[in-house]
């Protein structure tokens, strides 16, 4: 039984979903496996958590980061609970229960290290550091998934990751005791994703999404009666989108690792830094810098290298 399989089977609900959107010819293409595939969900990756960030900074405003972490948390999993129930127990059940808890306790603190890191620091400088994830995620492929990694990933990530050090300039004035927030959170953002790859072909994806949201508000809960503010109106729909993009991100992901393997995907999760220059101008006026641009260059350069590459070893087989 393939990834994708066990994915389509997560409830009648998603299955019918899956059936439709395979049958139909504007939509199958996006759910077959492969490394195109992988691609695509890899870039919607970096959307949905771009918007995320951008959704974040605006609660920053006036709520604390431990808040907006929770709701966060909360939401995802309230929203999974109609699909949840449906199902009646088996979707509750699982055969990993301490894998669930580790990504739990593991997402609680990544999350609110990138939420914290949103409001301290600009929002491309801040994605672009943790975007050494991909940098800590190869090796953690390789050593834990013990997946095969071609000298051509090596060398397009490696390249990445000289842009992104171009950027972000370590050992000058520019690079402040805040850089330290995002790195760590990066370091735990590869760690969630080699554990998802691990679940991903054994547990159900609805069933992976609640115990994430479950396990992180239980964590989160207790801290927040010492930072409470009741949100407004318009920052309940921000919470709740928040929480939806939450599962969203997680959706992206595995049917990115469905699709292909997760080391061939790593320079590719570069293209977030892209979205969050972007983002960053439209909604906060931050203009791109001359170094920033052409650190952006070399990283797209290295993921149009890895691309050309897989497709003709793909051909070749």
């Amino acid at each position: 039984m393939t990834d994708t399989t066990t994915t389509q089977q997560d409830s009648v609900l998603l299955d019918r979903m899956y059936t439709f959107l395979q049958k139909n010819p504007l939509f199958k293409w996006f759910f077959k496996p492969g490394y195109l595939q992988g691609v695509f969900w890899a870039n919607m990756i970096s959307v949905v958590a771009i918007s995320n960030d951008v959704a974040m900074r605006f609660l920053g405003e006036r709520l604390d980061v431990i808040e907006i972490s929770f709701f966060r948390f909360f939401f995802s999993m309230i929203v999974l609970l109609p699909f949840m129930l449906g199902q009646g127990k088996a979707l509750f059940q699982t055969k990993v229960p301490g894998m669930h808890a580790a990504r739990g306790i593991v997402g609680a603190v990544a999350i609110a290290l990138c939420c914290w890191s949103v409001n301290v620091m600009p929002l491309a400088q801040s994605t672009s550091l943790m975007f050494m994830q991909p940098l800590f995620f190869l090796p953690l492929a390789f050593f834990f998934l013990k997946e095969h990694v071609s000298k051509e990933r090596w060398i397009a990530t490696l390249v990445g990751f000289a842009g992104l050090l171009f950027i972000i300039r370590p050992g000058t004035s520019e690079f402040h005791v805040y850089s330290f927030i995002p790195l760590s959170a990066a370091f735990l953002f590869a760690t969630l994703d080699v554990l998802a790859k691990k679940m991903v072909a054994n547990e159900k994806t609805l069933t992976l999404l609640f115990y994430f949201g479950f396990v992180t508000s239980l964590i989160s809960l207790p801290f927040v009666f010492s930072v409470w503010q009741m949100p407004t109106q318009s920052e309940f729909c921000y919470l709740i989108l928040l929480g939806i993009g939450g599962n969203l991100i997680q959706v992206c992901l595995f049917l990115a690792f469905s699709a292909t393997e997760a080391s061939a995907l790593a320079p590719f999760r570069y293209g977030e830094f892209i979205v969050a220059g972007l983002f960053g101008y439209l909604f906060f006026s931050q203009v791109p810098t001359t170094t920033l641009l052409i650190g952006s260059s070399i990283i797209i350069a290295s993921a149009f290298y890895l691309s050309h590459k897989e497709i003709q070893m793909a051909k070749q087989k």
